[in-house]
């Protein structure tokens, strides 16, 4: 089990050992209400409490922080009674403290005093992991949907762009088999890109060579009724991008903006940063208002926006707009980019698994 899979919420983050103080704080003041034998609240016994409880957590969450990568290569339960005995001596050690030094009692008190206030912090640590375990399941559940998702929203993606491409091919076979060739083996890209169900997250490079693939196919259907405008900001190649994104947007351009006009019309790319976001533009011709093809435009659109936010959330936003008879869609993208590494490994994997029989 690795830190990022361990159930306990990582206790250096200041958020996290925030929302613990508010949460004890709050059981603070209703002990103390509960204490109170007159009016609403015992402010002493809240004061007196709130700095116990306190310092407790505080030291609590600093060891379990310092021993996070300890216990999460143990098993559940082993974390689990590590976890609550560093509670429970924290809890004997500032209670010692406290009854010794503020409250002078006979032995017998102290102790009785000191097992109340073990038995109180054991039910509370018990219930709160409990809490933290039942929501990483959650999670856990969650994201293994979202993974079922995001495949299934690709899956729709792979017939979208290949019967085309495969009676260009056959038109090619007889006249120019060098240049059929070639498009074979840019077809066989794009299919194992569309097969390619494991990554979530890719370079833009992998991206923009597969619409280059794509655009090649489609410039020896269009010929010169099609041309290319290409402006990509280097610096951009690790930029992490889901797959297939890009290439639906422009495969759009040439089927919406491009193939019904006799003249054609020119496709342009953009690729830009700035600040903590990247924006990549894909323009072509204002589309006629048909009603087959719009609906096939929305849908393609409907299924990249539902991935981005799958998996960047609300950072990540999809739009298109009309300007001066051209059509432009927008995406912007978190600032983010994908290991070299883990790249290499990722393609490496999945060329032998398509490779295999």
């Amino acid at each position: 089990m690795t830190t990022n899979e361990f159930y306990v919420p990582d206790l250096c983050r200041v958020r996290a050992v925030f929302l613990l103080l508010v949460t004890s704080e709050l059981l603070v003041l209703v002990l103390a209400i509960v204490q109170a034998t007159q009016g609403w609240i015992d402010w002493n016994y809240f004061g007196l409490l709130s700095l116990f409880v306190q310092w407790t957590t505080l030291t609590s969450a600093a060891l379990i922080c310092l021993l996070r990568a300890r216990l999460a290569r143990m098993s559940v339960s082993g974390a689990t009674a590590i976890i609550v005995a560093i509670v429970l001596l924290d809890v004997l050690a500032f209670s010692l403290f406290a009854d010794s030094v503020l409250h002078p009692q006979d032995g017998v008190a102290v102790w009785q005093g000191v097992a109340k206030k073990m038995l109180l912090a054991l039910l509370i640590v018990l219930m709160v992991l409990r809490y933290f375990y039942l929501q990483h399941q959650w999670q856990q559940q969650r994201e293994a949907e979202m993974q079922a998702h995001l495949a299934s929203l690709q899956a729709r993606i792979q017939p979208h762009f290949l019967f085309n491409s495969m009676n260009t091919i056959a038109s090619l076979i007889a006249v120019n088999p060098d240049k059929a060739e070639e498009a074979v083996l840019d077809l066989s890209e794009l299919f194992r890109a569309s097969l390619r169900t494991v990554d979530q997250l890719i370079p833009l490079s992998r991206e923009l060579e597969l619409c280059q693939r794509y655009l090649a196919i489609e410039a020896l259907r269009l010929g010169d009724r099609l041309k290319l405008e290409w402006h990509i900001e280097t610096g951009l190649e690790q930029q992490a991008i889901p797959p297939l994104t890009l290439q639906p947007l422009v495969e759009n351009a040439i089927y919406h903006g491009i193939q019904p006009r006799p003249e054609g019309g020119t496709v342009r790319i953009e690729a830009e940063a700035k600040g903590n976001f990247v924006y990549l533009l894909v323009q072509n011709p204002k589309p006629d208002q048909n009603t087959h093809q719009h609906d096939g435009n929305r849908m393609a659109l409907v299924n990249i926006k539902s991935r981005l936010q799958a998996l960047f959330g609300e950072p990540a936003v999809l739009k298109h707009s009309h300007h001066n008879d051209v059509y432009t869609v927008t995406l912007r993208l978190p600032r983010q980019k994908v290991s070299e590494q883990k790249t290499h490994n990722k393609r490496t994997e999945n060329q032998g698994n398509l490779d295999q029989p």
